[in-house]
């Protein structure tokens, strides 16, 4: 994959090395509420239940639940990990690191407009790792996609042995599942929390066919940013450049630089060259029911060699399937 071009992170004050969208909620200043407005241990002979209105307006004032903003969520989960042998699953670790890093690189190289406000380490402090995949917070429903499209083109690249060919035939082939959810999302205590993350969990409990599925939201951002999720295939950078969050966030000078997939003018040579997107059903998280839909994309694209500059490939690939059975 290409190498990555220099990038610009804008830090918010209050949240070191996280970009500015992401809610922090502070473990001093609720204790602080708490000290002014309740007692933290009570020992009365009679146990009374208290009036509880002044510290629950303080909390929701300093939480303003309706505030924290959306993030984008990228479920990745290796499919079947435990059924392969004890010494394989020693170098899977390592394996996907290596996939993910990739994956990063060729976001900021491939997209350098869309992705101006990230680097290489934004990347890895974003990222929750499960064991067998993790979770990927990212600004919006575009980024997680385009991240998904990456390292399912690396992961093709190695399936085919085109990448570490003596590894690729020591452990095996790989597969990934992916799951995209847009929701609430906030930073505490050096974690993330927040519904885009408790739902992608179950989005990807529930799926066994290796789907890339997606949650309502998601689906209503691209309808409303772009007119669709099957609108990708004729997707060029001005399009994106028209997108809320891009206009309000975004440095134009990233336009110099070309994005690998979407051009200046709609091409079906390269890029996302078919999209389709089916609701297969719904899901149950706590009392919300999420609504889920099934996206299957084609993207082509010539692939680098960075070792040997002369070498190059093409290559198609297909991220999710076509299956819409059941959830």
């Amino acid at each position: 994959m290409a190498e990555s071009v220099k990038c610009i992170t804008f830090i918010a004050s209050n949240v070191p090395n996280m970009i500015k969208t992401i809610k922090q909620l502070s473990n001093e200043e609720i204790s602080k509420l708490l000290l002014e407005h309740d007692k933290r241990i009570v020992f009365e002979k009679t146990n009374i239940i208290p009036d509880d209105y002044d510290l629950y307006y303080e909390l929701q004032k300093y939480i303003d639940y309706k505030k924290i903003p959306n993030n984008a969520v990228l479920g990745i989960d290796i499919y079947q990990y435990s059924s392969y042998g004890e010494f394989e699953q020693t170098l899977i670790p390592f394996l996907f690191k290596k996939m993910f890093e990739m994956s990063a690189k060729a976001c900021l190289t491939d997209h350098p407009y869309i992705f101006q406000e990230y680097s290489e380490e934004d990347f890895q402090k974003r990222f929750i790792s499960s064991g067998d995949g993790g979770f990927l917070i990212l600004d919006t429903p575009l980024h997680a996609l385009l991240f998904a499209t990456s390292l399912a083109i690396v992961l093709r690249v190695y399936n085919s042995f085109n990448m570490f060919p003596k590894l690729r035939k020591i452990i095996g082939g790989l597969t990934l599942r992916y799951a995209i959810t847009y929701d609430k999302l906030y930073y505490f205590d050096n974690n993330y929390y927040g519904r885009a993350i408790i739902n992608n969990a179950r989005i990807l409990v529930k799926d066994e066919l290796n789907r890339c599925l997606i949650d309502e939201h998601v689906h209503t951002w691209f309808t409303t940013s772009i007119g669709g999720l099957e609108s990708l295939q004729v997707l060029t950078i001005d399009d994106v450049q028209n997108i809320y969050h891009f206009k309000q966030h975004h440095d134009d000078q990233y336009l110099e630089q070309p994005d690998y997939m979407f051009g200046k003018d709609v091409s079906r040579d390269t890029g996302i060259i078919n999209s389709d997107v089916l609701k297969i059903g719904k899901i149950k998280s706590k009392e919300t029911d999420i609504i889920i839909y099934n996206l299957h994309l084609q993207v082509s694209m010539w692939l680098n060699n960075d070792d040997h500059p002369e070498q190059k490939k093409r290559m198609t690939i297909s991220l999710g399937n076509l299956n819409t059975t059941g959830i």
